[in-house]
């Protein structure tokens, strides 16, 4: 089934709820949007005709000229062979997003690690946590504006280029 088909099948079931098909470089996506994720990722799931039994991919991308966050999902269907990225727009000062854990286990590590670098709140998560920075890190690395502090606990954060330091050697 083609991302179109897909689109058209969620279309008969969320109504406006879920967006055209926009065609990209490597997949097709389609917005959804947040108050229905879940429901929409239960049904992409359950639904026999489209079975996507793995998320491989959930990442947040910061648009602050825009003031979005935008939570992405990677799809695939082993048994169909199809597969489908979806989007979510989130408010860039309160990203708020369901989980899809409960759909997909391995969204709970996904969801973590998109909750510490882009700082997305899964609301429903049943372990939300910093996965790759320490819990009393301040802010998210992966947000345009972010500023990376330049000691943690007096160790300095800073560390000077390994291109430099051999160059200087030679």
């Amino acid at each position: 089934m083609d991302s179109a088909q897909i689109q058209k099948r969620l279309h008969e079931q969320f109504g406006a709820a879920v967006g055209p098909v926009v065609e990209g470089q490597s997949h097709d996506a389609v917005d959804v949007d947040a108050g229905k994720i879940g429901e929409v990722c239960e049904f992409l799931r359950s639904d026999p005709e489209l079975k996507f039994e793995r998320v491989s991919n959930i990442s947040g991308v910061d648009h602050p000229e825009d003031n979005k966050i935008k939570v992405v999902y990677h799809l695939h269907s082993y048994t169909l062979g199809h597969e489908l990225v979806l989007k979510v727009d989130a408010d860039r000062d309160n990203p708020v997003v369901a989980t899809v854990s409960g759909v997909w286990p391995a969204a709970n590590w996904l969801e973590r690690e998109a909750y510490d670098l882009v700082g997305i709140d899964f609301s429903g998560h049943p372990d939300l946590r910093r996965i790759l920075m320490p819990e009393d890190w301040i802010g998210h690395p992966l947000r345009k504006d972010y500023e990376e502090q330049s000691h943690y606990h007096g160790i300095s954060t800073v560390r000077e280029s390994m291109l430099r330091i051999s160059r200087d050697a030679q």
